[in-house]
């Protein structure tokens, strides 16, 4: 394969050039000549909104797929769990790289774990998956919103807004942020998000030159493993507006995923499930997924909960 000339197309926040120069370096090591072109996305200009009342997901990435349209970019870098679950038509996800640690990590300057802190503590973050857990854990935590970068974010927590604070770890260690962690939290305590920790590198569908390229830099178990997640999420008609969380792993051919839907406001209880079958591809994966999305709604709805059908618009879900 010849050596290509690269463009790779990255918000502008401290994690995002991080992702981007860490994929640019592993393409330079393979002989390719690689540049970034920063950007700054609707995601990034509006602050003072949660996600799921200004359109979701795909504010974090609509200007970065222009860019590949246009031609200035020949791929972009995301962090999975901010990829909608369903890409416009010409793109495709064409690498996952090996993933992060996926889970979710309590920052704190003055308590060391969740359970330490005080009745009524105000606890930021604007993920309603994360509001979901945190009320089925602690309903008497006060939790505010939160959005911003990441550098953003630990300053509010500094200047004192929050007692607490929930971040993905995996954004924390990457900017060498670990010490800031007070704890972390087990899947069994907080189910991650679809795709948290992982890396995906996106692409127009008619670029196979860029998509060779990136194919020593996927990692399968870990685009097996997000592949089932992010079906879950699909098949439920996710996006910031649905409080579902949805992890994956591996373990020889049999991957296990367990998905729990959640009641930001803390009324209804808590809906988990579990589902393993022995995968031989991507399309298995996907497949586990969907199937336990089944039961997921089932779950839901026998509590109680309204959710939206697979394909029907997003609301306030």
């Amino acid at each position: 394969m010849s050596n290509l000339t690269i463009t790779i197309a990255t918000r502008e926040s401290r994690l995002a050039m991080w992702q981007a120069e860490h994929v640019k370096a592993l393409l330079e090591q393979r002989g390719h000549q690689v540049s970034l072109l920063g950007m700054t996305t609707k995601g990034d200009q509006i602050l003072d909104r949660s996600l799921s009342k200004v359109g979701g997901k795909g504010l974090f990435v609509k200007e970065l797929e222009t860019a590949l349209e246009e031609g200035r970019a020949d791929l972009a870098v995301h962090s999975l769990k901010d990829v909608p679950m369903e890409l416009p038509e010409g793109f495709v996800l064409a690498c996952v790289m090996e993933r992060e640690d996926p889970r979710d990590a309590f920052v704190s300057t003055r308590y060391p774990t969740l359970a330490s802190l005080p009745q009524g503590a105000v606890v930021g973050t604007s993920s309603l998956r994360r509001m979901a857990l945190l009320r089925a854990r602690r309903p008497d935590l006060k939790i505010e919103p939160l959005r911003g970068n990441l550098d953003t974010r630990l300053r509010k927590l500094d200047d004192g807004l929050y007692d607490g604070i929930v971040l993905a770890a995996a954004g924390l260690k990457r900017l060498g942020l670990g010490e800031r962690i007070r704890e972390i939290f087990e899947p069994t305590i907080m189910l991650p998000a679809a795709g948290q920790g992982a890396l995906g590198i996106e692409v127009r569908s008619n670029r196979q030159e860029v998509i060779d390229a990136l194919a020593p830099l996927a990692h399968s178990t870990s685009w097996l493993a997000v592949a089932a997640e992010r079906a879950v999420s699909r098949a439920m008609g996710g996006s910031c507006s649905m409080p579902l969380a949805a992890f994956a792993t591996l373990s020889g051919d049999t991957l296990t995923i367990d998905a729990a839907w959640g009641d930001p406001d803390g009324v209804l209880e808590l809906v988990c499930v579990r589902l393993s079958a022995p995968v031989t591809d991507l399309a298995s994966a996907a497949a586990l997924g969907t199937r336990l999305a089944v039961d997921l709604r089932a779950g839901v709805v026998a509590k109680g909960g309204s959710i939206l059908a697979p394909g029907e618009p997003l609301g306030t879900t």
